[in-house]
């Protein structure tokens, strides 16, 4: 009876084994996708900041030049000519 009883702890313990090592394979999958993925959203993350600073130095540039274009260079008079 003793080998029986030996027999089934050896099976429990190789289940329980199986399944930790299940577990921890998982575990160890997860933190790599993780990582991967924080990878990912930081890269979006600079790309988004890089377009948004490109798009801000256009719109200034653009900005600048539609004032500049909008000021008019003072009309010069003639001489003699008297202001109406």
């Amino acid at each position: 009876m003793s080998n029986t009883h030996t027999a089934s702890n050896t099976h429990t313990a190789d289940v329980a084994k199986a399944k930790a090592e299940a577990t921890f394979k998982r575990r160890q999958e997860q933190a790599r996708e993780g990582a991967i993925a924080m990878s990912e959203y930081l890269a979006s993350q600079e790309a988004t900041r890089a377009k948004i600073e490109r798009l801000k130095a256009l719109r200034l540039a653009k900005e600048a030049a539609d004032q500049h274009a909008s000021e008019k260079p003072p009309v010069k008079r003639a001489a003699g000519a008297k202001k109406n």
